[in-house]
């Protein structure tokens, strides 16, 4: 299936021709039928030449009812060009046209109709040069009229040859299917419609409106008037949802994958129409079927900064016009840029601002974005629009690489100048480090950590910390424990080299030491040796027998046998022995 919208002049045939076409009525209301003209959105649909399907939009083409024709237009990749052969060109015919101009919209077909009241050839020739001058460029033309038939078969085929170019649609996409109608059946519940542009619907899925963030259920599933387990996209859909009341839903609303879009209430979009320094500071954007009033902030010759009065599911590249109401005219095309842009608080910051939209042409660019935001989850990336690459820095970060390497180099300078004005600390704790660095998350530090620094119980420091006096005093007293391992300093001596309670504790800190007691340190290996060698001893033993044992003092084998009691090395007896392990 495809979908085609149709487009054109009020009075110039486009729902007769979509009835000749499909035999059905598009004009849903008893007013549009009286009066002939149509007023809202009309849909209706049709098996062409090849077997393929195609679905109409039909639109009003009355100046008052743009709002509407722009509704259906906005999410629909192609258009069926209406012009009359008795009037021609139309002041609606150039701003229905303009809108498809400015939405970007590449594929089109144009039918001049009413060829039984006027010859075809002036319109044709007029509407053909009007439109190659728009996005659409040179489109196929058919001369038909829906009152006679003529031309109709050669229309049937057109519109298979406007369908077998348009691009294939992404069924694995997340869904927004932006609603065209709301309603309730009785017996059913509240009913939504609208064209899905991408992604694929199935009967259970868990929906997200857009406005709200409320999760719904899809209840029920209808195409083109059949009930279907499953829809892919390119389809008119009508969706039956549980648990929601139709008044929370209305015309321009979005049904999101939940968590796969970011709302936007302030994007960045580069403009092609009237320069951005004459727009009125109040327009209206149009994209898919929504319509929201937006207050404009011009950054450069052709970007503009849109403050938007509610918040929609925008992503990198979407299209759509901006249209100023009071004066019935489109003013641009809108291709949206940054849908999470920057504050710009600074003197200058919006030139400099302008300056960097300029490199940007709206398409998702992983690399492009890094180097702007320097640090981003890939998730807040992906409901952009923006595909993710690469391997993240930590969990789902990604970083820029200039930006890694720049918080390196800051991370090494604030430890070193840590290190010199606390020269036997253990380092820089993790947390003060990640608000020096700005890091949102603590899990962002360990891979930033460059060598020689380790990142060590909580704190980043040099794997030796300690001052070269200090090591010097350690190595001394290390000497003598090759010989006697148990045989703690005197405290005579630890004060001697320098080693007071501030030394120690770095020394141990760093692993060079075990303390057993104040100003009783031992080897690092202590609780292990000691182990080995009381496991030759006759089982229980006393302290007596661990001291000698030991080869070692009371003053030391006292709060060493306390330290592997409560390691589970040893277990204390009743009458004061121990035994090896526990119970």
């Amino acid at each position: 299936m495809w979908v085609v919208a149709t487009a054109g002049h009020v009075d110039h045939g486009k729902s007769t021709l979509v009835r000749a076409l499909t035999g059905m009525e598009p004009d849903r209301w008893a007013e549009e039928r009286r009066r002939g003209m149509t007023i809202d959105l009309g849909f209706a649909w049709t098996t062409l030449p090849s077997g393929a399907t195609v679905a109409f939009v039909d639109v009003p083409g009355h100046e008052r009812f743009v709002p509407n024709m722009l509704a259906g237009v906005g999410p629909v990749p192609a258009a069926l060009i209406v012009v009359a052969a008795d009037e021609g060109w139309m002041p609606q015919s150039a701003e229905h046209l303009a809108a498809l101009h400015a939405l970007g919209v590449r594929h089109a077909l144009l039918a001049v109709t009413r060829t039984d009241l006027a010859d075809p050839g002036r319109a044709l020739r007029q509407a053909r040069a009007e439109i190659a001058a728009t996005s659409l460029g040179e489109v196929a033309a058919v001369a038909v009229s829906g009152t006679t038939g003529a031309g109709l078969d050669e229309l049937r085929f057109a519109l298979d040859q406007l369908g077998a170019a348009l691009p294939a649609p992404s069924t694995s996409a997340p869904v927004r299917l932006w609603v065209d109608r709301c309603f309730v059946v009785r017996g059913s519940g509240t009913v939504v419609t609208g064209t899905l542009g991408a992604g694929r619907l199935r009967v259970g899925d868990e929906l997200e409106i857009a406005g709200s963030g409320e999760r719904v259920r899809v209840r029920g599933l209808q195409s083109l008037g059949r009930t279907c387990s499953q829809v892919p996209a390119v389809a008119r859909v009508a969706l039956n949802l549980r648990g929601v009341a139709h008044q929370r839903l209305a015309r321009g609303e979005a049904l999101l994958s939940p968590g796969r879009f970011h709302r936007s209430d302030c994007v960045d979009i580069r403009l092609a129409g009237d320069p951005a320094a004459d727009l009125p500071a109040q327009l209206t954007l149009h994209v898919g079927a929504a319509a929201v009033g937006v207050r404009v902030r011009p950054l450069g010759p052709d970007t503009v900064r849109l403050r938007l009065a509610t918040a929609l599911p925008l992503r990198v590249g979407d299209r759509a016009l901006l249209r100023d109401p009071g004066r019935h005219r489109v003013t641009g095309g809108v291709t949206v840029l940054d849908v999470d842009p920057p504050p710009l608080r600074r003197r200058g910051a919006a030139a400099a601002r302008a300056q960097l939209l300029a490199a940007m042409d709206g398409s998702p660019d992983f690399t492009g974005e890094l180097r702007r935001r320097r640090l981003v989850q890939g998730a807040r990336l992906a409901r952009m629009g923006v595909p993710v690459q690469g391997t993240p820095l930590a969990g789902d970060w990604y970083v820029d690489p200039a930006h890694r390497d720049d918080l390196r180099a800051r991370l090494a300078a604030e430890v070193a100048r840590h290190q010199r004005e606390n020269p036997l600390a253990a380092g820089l704790p993790v947390d003060t480090l990640c608000r020096l660095l700005g890091l949102p998350d603590r899990a962002l530090l360990a891979p930033l950590v460059p060598a020689p620094l380790v990142l060590r119980d909580g704190r980043v420091g040099t794997p030796s910390p300690l001052p070269a006096g200090v090591l010097r005093a350690v190595e001394r007293i290390r000497q003598d424990f090759a010989h006697a391992p148990f045989r703690a300093p005197e405290s005579d001596l630890l004060t001697a080299l320098g080693l007071g309670p501030r030394e120690i504790a770095a020394a141990v800190r760093s692993g060079l030491l075990f303390r057993v007691a104040e100003n009783v340190v031992l080897p690092p290996d202590a609780v292990e040796a000691a182990a080995r060698v009381l496991a030759g001893l006759p089982q229980p033993f006393t302290l007596s027998a661990a001291r000698r044992a030991l080869d070692t003092s009371r003053r030391v084998a006292v709060p060493l046998l306390e330290t592997l009691d409560r390691q589970g090395v040893t277990r204390r007896l009743p009458d004061d022995s121990r035994t090896l392990g526990g119970p």
